[in-house]
């Protein structure tokens, strides 16, 4: 039987306690001895970042053992270098030392000093305390990627890269551009602890760089390979790939091999002690490269398709070397597949992989796979898997088994929706990539003649990608009965580099003009109500949201969190690793300090006649809460209906339960205001005019 009630007003299972508590944030697993071991997000813990593993050994993916939390409360692996930080954790396994357990290495949040400890013991700081730095807005030593290493006289070491708001023996002070001076490089921290009280033990291996990356030392111990880049480079719009022998522990500048301040190479990982595979779009796409000091740099395989991705986090990584001509790479479009590159050939050889984005994965020298993965059936998780190269025929991928899921209480398939992957015809003869999710749940539909109420989704970055893959925040929608579109607009990953430099130069113009483009299709083809269309998005997606709002009349409503109004005190006020990230979004500052005033949303708030949302972290350093509160008093100057929620500990992006649930339920009760139906059981959110 099937009962007809007005779209938005379908009773769901899936509630806001369920996306807050019911979901596990999973991190990147890696495998340490034979154990499977990665971190999970406890939103009931204040959203702390705790290291988990397997409570025995993995032998086959068959096995199904149980975890056990190694990082203690209230301890929080997580870094702060960049502010979206990266791989915060290692583990060296215990027969390096002859112990009977791994030694943890980790950053803890609030102090972003490095601990280590072993399971039963309490951890202890490897790194010292940095002095006060008032523009740190926070610890003025910070770490992140750690990176094991055995030295050529065998000696093992740990090495990190540092983000040192100090200024070194000068101190604080600021640069030519007036920023604040900030170095990175990567250090060698001891791991007996003779750092934490005495700086001067640390060893810098590399010199400062505005940024560096991705470390690896040769087999052999003779040469170092990391990237850097500076201002106002992104690490996707160029980076600089350094080679250089390792004499005494430490480096020169070495010798720039690949990459430039227009050609982004990532990833750099030794096939043996001369030759490197690493990954450039200097072809216009991300594709493998080889690097060795007889024949210089050459492209591996030629594809339109993506073998990496933006690096937005520290220590991210697409591809692992199986020997010296064989990776395990993750590569596509939309979606992401898993195969073996042979890099003397450049042959590729597809895995059958059921997912449809890969987001890491790792070999053990047994075969043993260990992969993060989702398709738009599976929620993510951590699958382990086996990898058959031995046999006749080409290499084999055997089923995954699900070894931990980020959701382990699923709703039934009957409330979930089905992923529509859609290309946009544009009057300049080009496309814009979309995920269309109609409204779905099992017995319930619209009334006769009504079209359901749609929201777009705009991602942050927005140099990012939204895969096809299953959502609960979209179905939290879609099950009673609001439809959602995800915008890949121009400027998205994915598509190579010249869909992503559409946006360069053109930020809230082309991410406007596509997001329109795609919800005017849904309404032509009768998809969606053109009278009850809304937007929302979190920091540039909530750019765009409040550029749409501001320059086009397609919405009847938005909710924007944590989103940028302001490019100018944006520029003021956002920390260093995007800074200078607007140069090449919009202009070069001050020079074009008018894009950055006529693009700026609340330059043309008095164009704004339709309410808004606004979802703000008290503590967020990468979008100030000012930049919602400008928005929030131009609204009440003019009378619109919005409100204004500040959340507090809360940083770029929400991880405490009752946060999560709070902003989940307020932007439901919002629309329902707005678009005008009546959500369930759903608290009533007050809209004010002043």
């Amino acid at each position: 039987m099937v009962t007809t009630l007005p779209y938005g007003s379908w009773p769901s299972p899936i509630s806001a306690e369920l996306l807050a508590t019911g979901g596990t944030r999973l991190g990147g697993p890696q495998l340490v001895g034979d154990e499977v071991w990665w971190t999970e997000g406890i939103a009931t813990e204040e959203g702390r970042n705790a290291i988990v593993r397997t409570d025995g050994p993995v032998h086959r993916p068959e096995d199904a053992p149980g975890q056990v939390t190694v990082l203690p409360s209230p301890f929080s692996s997580r870094s702060r270098v960049h502010e979206y930080g990266g791989t915060a954790w290692t583990a060296l396994p215990a027969a390096s030392d002859g112990a009977e357990r791994p030694l943890v290495l980790f950053v803890n949040f609030t102090d972003q000093r490095i601990h280590a400890f072993r399971e039963g013991e309490r951890p202890r700081p490897l790194s010292p305390v940095g002095p006060e730095v008032t523009t740190a807005g926070g610890p003025s030593l910070r770490w992140a990627c750690p990176t094991p290493v055995t030295l050529p006289g065998g000696e093992q070491e740990v090495w990190w890269i540092c983000e040192d708001h100090t200024g070194g023996e000068q101190g604080p002070r600021t640069g030519a551009d007036g920023a604040p001076h900030i170095e990175r490089y990567i250090a060698a921290v001891p791991l007996d602890g003779s750092a934490a009280n005495d700086p001067a033990a640390i060893r810098r291996v590399t010199p400062a760089s505005r940024f560096v990356a991705h470390p690896r030392l040769s087999p052999d111990g003779g040469s170092l390979a990391w990237l850097s880049w500076e201002h106002p480079q992104m690490p996707w719009d160029g980076t600089r790939l350094h080679v250089a022998p390792l004499v005494g522990g430490s480096t020169g500048a070495g010798t720039v091999v690949a990459g430039a301040a227009d050609i982004s190479v990532l990833q750099p990982e030794w096939l043996d002690d001369q030759r490197l595979l690493f990954i450039s779009d200097e072809s216009g796409w991300w594709n493998p490269w080889l690097w060795s000091a007889d024949e210089g740099a050459r492209q591996v395989l030629v594809a339109e398709e993506e073998f990496a991705g933006p690096m937005w986090q520290l220590g991210e990584t697409s591809f692992q070397v199986l020997d010296a001509d064989h990776a395990l790479v993750q590569h596509g479009r939309a979606a992401t597949s898993l195969s073996v590159l042979t890099v003397s050939s450049g042959q590729l050889t597809g895995l059958d992989c059921p997912f449809t984005l890969v987001s890491s994965a790792q070999v053990r020298a047994d075969g043993l796979v260990v992969l993060a993965g989702a398709s738009p059936t599976r929620f993510a998780a951590i699958h382990l898997a086996r990898l058959d190269r031995e046999g006749p025929s080409a290499p084999v991928l055997g089923e995954p088994v699900q070894l931990r899921s980020s959701r382990e209480d699923a709703p039934d398939p009957a409330v979930l929706p089905t992923a529509e992957s859609i290309e946009v015809p544009l009057p300049d003869g080009g496309v814009v990539h979309a995920i269309v999710y109609r409204p779905r749940q099992e017995g319930f539909e619209g009334r006769e003649g009504e079209l359901p109420p749609f929201i777009a989704r705009v991602h942050g970055g927005p140099t990012a990608h939204v895969p096809p893959v299953l959502s609960l925040p979209v179905a939290y929608y879609t099950s009673r009965g609001l439809g959602v579109v995800e915008v890949n607009y121009g400027g998205s990953t994915g598509y190579g580099r010249a869909y992503r430099d559409r946006l360069r130069g053109q930020w809230g113009v082309v991410d406007v003009t596509d997001t329109v483009a795609v919800v005017e299709h849904l309404v032509a083809e009768g998809v969606a109500d053109g009278e009850r269309l809304a937007i929302e998005g979190g920091s540039a997606g909530g750019w765009t949201v409040l550029a749409c709002l501001t320059r086009t009349s397609a919405f009847a409503a938005g909710v924007s969190s944590y989103g940028v109004s302001d490019l100018e005190r944006l520029r003021q006020d956002t920390h260093d690793f995007e800074s200078r990230y607007i140069d090449g979004l919009v202009g070069p500052y001050p020079e074009r300090r008018d894009l950055y005033v006529e693009r700026s949303p609340l330059t043309h708030v008095d164009e704004l006649e339709v309410p808004v949302l606004l979802l703000q972290g008290d503590e967020d350093r990468i979008v100030p809460p000012s930049q919602s509160e400008m928005v929030r008093d131009a609204l009440a100057d003019k009378g619109i209906p919005h409100a204004y929620l500040l959340f507090e500990g809360e940083q770029h992006g929400f991880r405490a339960a009752d946060s999560i649930i709070r902003a989940t339920e307020a932007a439901l009760s919002f629309y329902g205001q707005v678009l005008g139906f009546s959500p369930l059981c759903m608290p009533v959110l007050e809209l004010r005019r002043s």
